[in-house]
C-alpha cells in the first residue's frame, strides 16, 4: 500500500502537477493519434512543453518584479491583512492533507475526462496546477467539516470533475469572443471573474472601441508596442509608489524594499529610483516571455488536439490556463491589471469600513499576482465584449470579486482561516462557500447537498453549451451592430453539434475605420 502511494504521489506531484510536463504528454497523445513519426512526436512533446516552461519563466519574472512593489504599496497605505496566494495555501495544506489531495486530484482528472466523452461537454482541462489547487481546496473544505477520508476523496473527486468540464463551458460563449474560433477554452478557476467582466462590457461598452484599436500622436506611435507600453506604464506605476513609500517610511525602511528574494537594499536615493525603473522595465520582459510561449504552445498543441478529438474524445477543446488569451489583446492585459488591482484597493476600503465590523471579515490585501493574471484575463474578456469601457469596469469588477470571495472563504476554512493567507482566484470562492456552508449540515445530508450542487453546476454547464454556445449566440453582437461591423455564418463549434454559429474572425468594419489587430500567430 505504501508503494502504491508513493507511485500515486510520484504522478500527481511530480507529473500532473506540473503543467509544462502535462501539456507535453497529451501534445504527445494527439500526435501519435494523428499517426506523426517518432521524431515529429518528441519534437512537438518538447516544444509545447518549452512553450509552458516560457509562460513559467514569464510568471516568475512577473512575481518577482512585483515583490518590491507590493512592499511598497503596503508600507504606502499601512494596510495589514491576508494575502491570497494559492501556492502558499496550498503549501501549508499538503503538509497535513496530501496524501488525499492526491487520491483526489488522481480520480477527479480521470472522471473530468470520462464526462469529457460521454456529455455534450468536451473540454480536457490541462491546467494542473489549478487541478492541484481544486484539489487541496476541496479536500481543506471536507475535511475541516469532519468528513472521513474516503468521502473527502470520493465526494471531492466528483465535485473536481464536475468543475474541470463545467467552467469552460460556462465561459465558453465568452472565450469565443475573444479568440474569434473554438480551437481553445479557458482552463483557470478564476472563471467567474471573467464571465463578470465580459457581461459588465456587453452593459457598459456597446459603442466602445477595442483597447487595440487606440489611436496615438505620431510622436507616441512607439507605445503600440505592447512591451515597450506595458515596460512604460508600470516603470511610471513603480516610480510614483516609491515616491510615495519614501516619503511615508523614510529612506532607512523604503532602501530595505529592494532586499528581497537575495536582492540587494538601495544604497541612496538616486538608486532607490533607478532600482524601481529596472523593476519596471523587467515586468515588460516578464509580459513579452509569456506571450512568446503562449503562441509557442498554441502552435503545437492546438494542431495535436486534432488527434485526441478524433481518437479519444470526440470533439476535445483544450482548456488552458489565464494567460492564454493575453496575445488577444494586449493592451487589455495592462489596463485589466491597473483596474483589478484598483478594485482590489476599493474593495480594500469598503471591508475595513463596514464588513470586519459587521461581519469578522479579514482584510485582503490586494495581491497583484492574481491581480495581474485574472485582471489582465478580465480585461481582455471586457475589451471583447465592451472595447475600453468594458476593459476597465469588467476588470475593476473582477478587482472587487477577488477581494469579497476570499475574505468570505476564509470562515469555512476552519484552522486554516488564520493561517494569514487564502485562496485568490474567483471560482475558489464562491465553491468553497457553497461547499462548506453545505457541509456543516453533518455527514449525510452534508453529502447530499453537495452531490446536488454538483448536479446542479453539471446540468447547467450543459444546458449552457447545448443552447448557447452551439447555437452561437454572440455576447458582443450588439456592440458589433452598434460600430457597423458584421458577421458570416460558420460551422458549428464542435464536430458534434448542429446549428449556425459566428465567426468572429471574419469580423470587419466598415469603410474608412481603423483595422482591428490580427488574432495572434
Amino acid at each position: 500500500m505504501d508503494v502504491l502511494m508513493s507511485i500515486v504521489k510520484f504522478i500527481v506531484n511530480e507529473i500532473l502537477a506540473v503543467p509544462a510536463y502535462l501539456i507535453g504528454i497529451i501534445t504527445a497523445v494527439g500526435q501519435i493519434a494523428l499517426r506523426r513519426s517518432a521524431g515529429q512526436v518528441i519534437g512537438s512533446a518538447i516544444k509545447a512543453t518549452l512553450g509552458f516552461l516560457l509562460i513559467g519563466a514569464g510568471a516568475t519574472l512577473v512575481t518577482a518584479s512585483l515583490n518590491a512593489l507590493g512592499v511598497m504599496i503596503t508600507g504606502a497605505t499601512g494596510a495589514h491583512g491576508v494575502i491570497p496566494t494559492n501556492e502558499a495555501i496550498v503549501g501549508i495544506a499538503q503538509a497535513k492533507f496530501g496524501s488525499r489531495v492526491a487520491w483526489l486530484m488522481v480520480l477527479g482528472f480521470v472522471l473530468g475526462l470520462l464526462l469529457a466523452r460521454f456529455t455534450p461537454l468536451r473540454y480536457v482541462f490541462l491546467t494542473g496546477h489549478h487541478m492541484l489547487f481544486m484539489a487541496t481546496l476541496l479536500t481543506m473544505v471536507l475535511a475541516t467539516a469532519g468528513y472521513s477520508s474516503w468521502v473527502v476523496v470520493v465526494v471531492g473527486a466528483v465535485l473536481m470533475a464536475v468543475m474541470l468540464v463545467a467552467m469552460p463551458a460556462f465561459a465558453h460563449a465568452w472565450t469565443k469572443r475573444v479568440t474569434r474560433d473554438n480551437t481553445i477554452a479557458i482552463g483557470h478557476f478564476g472563471t467567474a471573474g471573467y464571465i463578470a467582466s465580459g457581461a459588465v462590457g456587453q452593459l457598459v461598452g456597446r459603442k466602445s472601441r477595442s483597447t487595440e484599436e487606440m489611436r496615438l500622436p505620431e510622436g507616441l506611435r512607439f507605445l503600440r508596442d505592447s512591451m515597450v507600453a506595458t515596460a512604460l506604464s508600470m516603470l511610471l506605476i513603480y516610480v510614483v509608489v516609491a515616491i510615495l513609500y519614501i516619503a511615508r517610511v523614510g529612506k532607512a525602511k523604503a532602501f530595505q524594499a529592494f532586499a528581497v528574494d537575495g536582492a540587494g537594499a538601495a544604497t541612496n536615493v538616486g538608486n532607490y529610483i533607478m532600482k524601481s525603473i529596472m523593476q519596471g522595465l523587467e515586468f515588460g520582459v516578464a509580459v513579452a516571455v509569456i506571450l512568446f510561449g503562449v503562441r509557442t504552445i498554441l502552435g503545437e498543441l492546438v494542431p495535436a488536439f486534432q488527434g485526441i478529438a478524433r481518437r479519444v474524445v470526440p470533439g476535445a477543446v483544450p482548456a488552458l490556463d489565464a494567460p492564454i488569451v493575453f496575445p488577444y489583446a494586449q493592451n487589455a492585459v495592462l489596463i485589466g491589471f491597473i483596474s483589478s488591482f484598483a478594485g482590489g484597493l476599493v474593495g480594500l476600503g469598503l471591508e475595513a469600513a463596514f464588513f470586519s465590523h459587521w461581519w469578522g471579515w479579514a482584510l485582503v490585501l490586494p495581491g497583484l499576482v492574481p491581480h495581474f493574471f485574472t485582471g489582465g484575463a478580465a480585461g481582455v474578456y471586457g475589451n471583447a465584449t465592451g472595447g475600453r469601457r468594458g476593459a476597465v469596469l469588467g476588470a475593476f469588477t473582477n478587482g472587487l470579486i477577488i477581494t469579497f470571495l476570499p475574505a468570505a472563504l476564509l470562515k469555512v476554512l476552519g484552522a486554516f482561516g488564520s493561517a494569514n493567507t487564502t485562496f485568490g482566484d474567483a471560482d475558489f470562492g464562491w465553491l468553497g462557500l457553497l461547499i462548506g456552508n453545505s457541509a456543516k449540515a453533518g455527514m449525510g445530508l452534508g453529502v447530499v447537498l453537495i452531490l446536488v450542487i454538483a448536479l446542479v453546476l453539471l446540468a447547467g454547464a450543459i444546458v449552457v453549451q447545448v443552447k448557447v454556445v452551439n447555437t452561437g449566440w454572440d455576447p458582443g453582437a450588439r456592440r458589433d451592430a452598434a460600430l457597423g461591423l458584421t458577421a458570416e455564418a460558420v460551422p458549428p463549434s464542435s464536430a458534434d453539434d448542429a446549428g449556425p454559429s459566428r465567426s468572429y474572425a471574419k469580423l470587419a468594419p466598415p469603410a474608412g475605420a481603423p483595422k482591428p489587430p490580427p488574432p495572434p500567430e
